[in-house]
């Protein structure tokens, strides 16, 4: 440093003249010995890839094409030049390399400028870099000071204008600047200091953002305002000098007043919704077939079915700790739900878990795989039967019977006789489903199933199925889908949450195709939601309701199998859906053990869940009827149709205790066996007929018959 100090004061006392005479000199040399190595050198980087490096953030767009979220997985997040004001390119160019748009990314005319303007005042002043330069050294080179990278710059500087145009070099220079406080990006230093996107910075926001480039830890405002502020006016003053803003603009800006955003802010949009981000990423990924590495770099917007309403409040409500069930102990109960529109299948909001999310981890709403319960009864029996001819009022056994050796059973144990099919589906009665599905057949089941968009197994082809015994089981998203048939007059459209896939350049590279699958007919598909409308207003789904709202649905849960803990629940589920949008919760331990599992049913957790999920995700709608048959009469009929049985049996007994006192009274009048009767009562009454009084261990009545009665 003392060496370098003498040189600059024996330069000091040179005049003018020599001066510049040796300047020119010393530069030419450089010149002429760069320009010579050049012919023979050739760096190792490759500029091919350089517009690569440039890697932009995925954004998600909602329904209504409204930006709702974004992914990436690089520290810079890239805009596209055109989405850059005039005045804040302007700016940068005017301090940085004013110019930048003449030279072919070397201006000789500014590294001799600069040499003069240092030598002159005895220390490094000004640099010689161009945008371009800068641009290879912060994308391409490493930031080691040497002889061997500053020429490296100067020759990959040429190639990368040979390449690419002004405007792509500036905004790869733009979005892979650093800014400090974390901002690397035009865009983000817009946000941190501003709290703006840079489209809505002003001249003279614009203008303290250029001036923070040059040493970005000494001029950065939070830390060191009066410093920036002058750096500010000195673009200013550049960009006025260059014809960039006139006077009246000049002083208008200078004049404003610094207001800085006060907080170290990140992106809002960036992370949110992050369980249905994970699904959009799974789904552009495998079915659209975009490598997981190019979504999330790529710059992709993905526009998507995502209803931001109700995708809050879904959050919002898994929030709620004390609406989910308790288990056996104190690991978190894990849960997935999905609102599904069964008009188009689009996936309106889904929740993939509760607790701390983990980026692309596990989705309990779509990548769960669990046996559904009884949520699959109106797909694999009660469907297919109504098909066959059956009506929602046929009687279905009821008693306890075996299926070669499988013997299913009624919860509870009870068992009527017959009962009504509607009355099966609204108790969620075990045995007689299992005694339709044998009446009409497995295979039936089997393709009903198929029909509804549920995979299967060839294990999975038995008896089992009608109450959900699967190898692999089913998501919530699985389950909606098929429920929506019902509402959608027996139509299923396949559930999907990506409508259009557009790359960086704006380009359609994906597109949704609506896909639909006739299920069952319209009539089958009302006489099914009747059943499900009686399982939530006068059966095992009452907790599922939803003030003012016609909710059909259905209850599901899965005993624990393990020996000791037989009362124990694995999981519980509610499937339920409105005229205009279906809802699934599945509730549940991610591994359940005999000290990890559930002791309630999916009317007392699953449903409760469902309830508040819909209750609010249905806030801004009018209610809507089904216009479909109403059980509840067919349950009083019914209830009356019992009444008058026993009221026929009543009176059938007594007529026979009649009959009977009738003849007896005859045999005695006629018959001459009054003194014979009487005799046998006094024998009985004055014999030893010890033997047929009760002892004291014996019952007084039979007990069997008073628990039937």
């Amino acid at each position: 440093m003392k060496g370098f100090k003498e040189f600059f004061n024996k330069i000091n006392t040179m005049t003018p003249s020599s001066l510049i005479q040796g300047g020119f000199i010393l530069f030419s040399t450089v010149i002429l010995l760069t320009v010579g190595f050049l012919a023979f050198f050739k760096p190792e980087a490759n500029i091919d890839n350089l517009k690569d490096q440039l890697e932009r953030s995925t954004e998600i767009y909602d329904e209504n094409g409204e930006l709702a979220s974004k992914i990436t997985a690089n520290k810079t997040e890239g805009i596209s030049i055109e989405e850059i004001p005039d005045h804040v390119k302007n700016a940068v160019v005017s301090i940085e390399d004013h110019r930048f748009y003449g030279h072919n990314g070397i201006d000789y005319k500014g590294i001799f400028r600069a040499f003069y303007t240092n030598l002159k005042a005895g220390e490094v002043k000004e640099g010689g870099s161009t945008i371009t330069q800068q641009l290879t050294k912060t994308a391409l080179l490493e930031s080691d000071r040497t002889y061997k990278r500053k020429l490296e710059e100067f020759f990959l500087a040429r190639e990368v204008e040979k390449e690419y145009s002004k405007d792509e070099i500036l905004e790869m220079y733009l979005n892979q600047i650093y800014f400090g406080h974390g901002a690397w990006g035009i865009n983000k230093a817009a946000q941190v200091y501003f709290g703006k996107e840079v489209k809505d910075i002003t001249v003279a926001e614009g203008a303290m953002l250029a001036g923070i480039i040059n040493v970005p830890s000494a001029l950065d405002p939070y830390k060191h305002l009066d410093k920036s502020k002058n750096r500010r006016d000195l673009v200013l003053s550049r960009m006025k000098e260059h014809g960039f803003i006139k006077k009246d603009e000049y002083r208008s800006a200078v004049e404003e007043k610094v207001a800085l955003y006060g907080k170290q802010q990140s992106d809002p949009l960036k992370g949110k919704y992050p369980y249905f981000v994970d699904h959009v990423l799974s789904e552009a990924s495998k079915r659209y077939h975009i490598e997981m590495d190019e979504l999330l770099t790529g710059g992709y917007k993905i526009h998507t079915t995502l209803d931001q309403n109700m995708q809050k409040v879904a959050e919002e409500v898994y929030q709620d700790d004390s609406i989910f069930p308790k288990g056996t102990s104190d690991k978190m109960v894990q849960s997935g739900a999905v609102l599904l529109d069964p008009k188009t299948g689009g996936i309106r909001a889904l929740i993939g878990g509760r607790g701390e999310h983990q980026f692309l981890g596990f989705n309990r709403a779509t990548q769960l795989k669990r046996s559904p319960g009884s949520t699959m009864k109106p797909l694999a029996v009660y469907t297919p039967a109504l098909e066959e001819g059956y009506e929602i009022s046929d009687e279905l056994k009821d008693e306890k019977m075996a299926f070669g050796t499988y013997e299913p059973s009624n919860l509870g144990g009870e068992y009527k006789g017959e009962v009504p099919m509607y009355e099966a589906v609204m108790k969620s009665l075990n045995v007689p489903t299992v005694w339709l599905l044998n009446e009409i057949g497995v295979e039936k089941g089997m393709e009903s199933l198929k029909r509804f968009g549920i995979s299967l197994e060839k294990e999975d082809r038995n008896l089992s199925i009608a109450l959900g015994g699967m190898k692999y089981g089913v998501s919530p998203l699985d389950i909606a889908g098929a429920f929506s048939t019902f509402t959608n007059d027996g139509e299923r459209m396949q559930s999907h949450a990506i409508v259009k896939i557009e790359d960086a350049q704006g380009k359609v590279v994906a597109k949704w195709k609506k896909e639909k699958t006739r299920v069952t007919t319209k009539g089958v598909a009302d006489k099914m939601t009747s059943m499900l409308l009686g399982v939530v207003e006068y059966g095992t789904g009452k907790n599922a309701a939803v003030h003012e709202w016609e909710i059909a649905g259905k209850t599901g849960s899965t005993q624990l199998p393990i020996e000791g803990a037989e009362n124990g629940v694995k999981d519980q589920w509610f499937v339920g859906f409105t005229p205009t949008l279906v809802g699934s919760v599945w509730t549940g331990y991610d591994k359940t053990d005999a000290k990890n599992h559930l002791t309630t049913h999916s009317s007392e957790g699953a449903a409760i869940v469902f309830q508040r999920l819909m209750a609010e995700a249905l806030k801004s709608q009018k209610p809507k009827s089904f216009n479909v048959e109403d059980i509840g009469p067919l349950i009083e009929e019914h209830k009356e149709e019992l009444k008058r049985e026993e009221r026929r049996k009543y009176w059938e007994d007594k007529k026979d205790d009649l009959k009977n006192g009738l003849k007896k009274w005859q045999d005695k009048i006629f018959n001459g066996n009054d003194k014979e009767e009487k005799q046998k009562d006094e024998d009985k009454n004055h014999g030893n007929g010890e033997e047929d009084k009760p002892s004291g261990n014996d019952p007084a009545i039979n007990n069997e018959d008073y628990s039937n009665q």
